[in-house]
């Protein structure tokens, strides 16, 4: 009888208590710091609405599943947003009202092989400000609470921070023509640039211009190549003044050209003045973070020229790459210190020890050919690295001859400031040897699912770069929420004997 006491005053004592204890290395079920941080500080009250079509009957059981977890994250939300922020959940069933604000809110719908419509998506909104996820992709599982946050703190203010971006390859895609057809034909912007358009209002510097809005949050360089003396004067008037860069220059792009690889973009005079440089014509062989490809035969062979990096090639030390597990670089340079460099640069990933400087051209040779001259310099290389630090102009002697000073009147001139010779110390660069990661192909797939497009991601090329823009514009809380860990579980050990074995 007195067990059966306690057994039923335990009951009631923790029928009332919610307790979790999440046992997994990364805290996969947890919300992070950095979700916690941005819920603590919310400045307007959040209503998140939920449509999801519970009543559907013959739901894939993945599906129903996934949703399942999904409104229990969003009931963490609420816990611990101390009253914030509340989810309301609708059912919208058919001819509903529920169903007419779903369409309202723009949710989109997936068709079952049955005719039924499911939704599984979320509109966030403070005030008169409203985010909303359409459609929450499954595939997506490991980047939900960052796609979760990010809508909450976009409707805590309604000024959208501004990126400008530079490139010479067509990032923001090509319009259709009408008549044109093969690879000059439209086509849609890169994914990054489709990312970055969901957080930012983005701006496309031209190639002739000659001055970058000090009103930019950031400025990114992607595959500078023949920018003019004009546009690199902008470049480093600009991050004097305190601006921060994101800069991906690549010794041999190899979607630059249909033919696999014409000349790179590496801006040296601006490079110099940062206390770095960039071997031209010159990329990485690395056998431990070597990449299995087919050949031009159809064989599977490890190439050392496009490198898989892995977690000890990241520096934990800082937040841009600190939970970053695995990115793809295809033949990428390696970015050197100058000696008499009064910057500081913090090197962000690196090779391992066994690489070696090959042609970049050798991308096309035979892997036995590379195996069989390989020599390993047994130092580390960075592929990625933050410039800091004091800073001063590429061009001492002012600003080049544009050759359009012709229209300007004495007055124009006179109102110009004078350039800066030093920079105020804010700025702070970030430097990725190699443009080619942020290819589609090289870590996004895409399906067909039930009539909806959905993406996945496989690596953290995308990560770092949106890592790098949140740190750099100011807003560092969401980057601890993207990189937080993986579900999947590899036998790290067994890769280890194989790279051995190989070796």
């Amino acid at each position: 009888v007195l067990v059966l006491v306690i057994l039923v005053l335990v009951n009631i004592l923790f029928a009332r208590t919610n307790l979790r204890w999440d046992l997994t290395e990364d805290h996969l079920y947890s919300l992070s710091e950095g979700t916690r941080t941005i819920l603590s500080d919310l400045d307007q009250d959040v209503v998140i609405k939920v449509f999801y079509s519970k009543h559907v009957v013959n739901m894939p059981s993945n599906l129903k599943t996934f949703a399942q977890r999904v409104i229990d994250l969003l009931s963490e939300y609420e816990h611990y947003s101390d009253g914030r922020l509340t989810v309301e959940q609708y059912d919208p069933l058919p001819d509903s009202e529920e169903e007419e604000w779903a369409i309202k809110y723009g949710m989109k719908s997936i068709s079952l092989p049955t005719g039924e419509e499911v939704y599984l998506g979320l509109v966030a909104m403070a005030a008169d400000q409203e985010a909303a996820i359409p459609f929450i992709d499954p595939t997506r599982e490991m980047r939900l609470e960052y796609d979760i946050t990010r809508v909450i703190s976009r409707v805590q203010t309604a000024e959208r921070l501004k990126i400008a971006v530079y490139s010479g390859l067509p990032v923001f895609g090509r319009p259709n023509m009408g008549m044109t057809a093969g690879p000059q034909a439209g086509q849609e912007p890169w994914f990054f640039i489709q990312e970055l358009q969901k957080n930012y209002d983005l701006i496309q510097v031209q190639p002739d211009a000659d001055a970058i809005d000090p009103a930019v949050d950031l400025l990114v360089l992607f595959h500078p190549k023949n920018m003019s003396d004009a546009l690199a004067f902008a470049v480093d008037q600009y991050v004097l003044g305190g601006g921060n860069a994101i800069v991906f220059a690549d010794p041999l792009s190899l979607m630059d050209d249909p033919r696999m690889g014409v000349g790179g973009s590496i801006p040296e005079t601006l490079f110099k003045a940062w206390g770095i440089s960039i071997p031209q014509g010159k990329a990485v062989a690395d056998f431990t973070y070597a990449t299995r490809l087919r050949n031009r035969d159809n064989q599977v062979e490890t190439n050392p020229m496009w490198l898989s990096i892995k977690t000890g090639a990241f520096n934990t030390d800082n937040i841009i790459t600190a939970g970053l597990e695995s990115m793809l670089m295809p033949v990428a340079g390696a970015i050197e210190t100058l000696p008499d460099a009064q910057t500081t640069v913090e090197p962000l990933v690196q090779t391992s020890p066994n690489n070696e400087m090959v042609d970049a051209f050798s991308h096309n040779l035979d892997v036995s050919a590379l195996r069989r001259d390989f020599k390993p310099s047994g130092t580390a290389r960075n592929l990625a690295v933050r410039i800091s630090g004091p800073l001063k102009t590429a061009f001492p002697d002012g600003k080049p001859d544009s050759g359009n000073e012709d229209g300007k009147t004495e007055a124009d001139i006179q109102e110009a400031q004078p350039p800066l010779k030093e920079g105020n110390g804010k700025a702070v660069i970030v430097v990725v040897a190699d443009s080619d990661l942020l290819y589609d192909g090289y870590y996004l797939s895409q399906q067909n699912f039930l009539g909806f497009t959905i993406s996945n991601i496989f690596n953290d090329n995308l990560n770092f770069l949106l890592n790098s823009s949140e740190m750099l514009t100011g807003n560092p809380a969401l980057i601890g929420i993207r990189s937080r860990g993986t579900y999947e579980r590899p036998f790290t050990r067994v890769q280890e004997l194989e790279r051995k074995a190989q070796d």
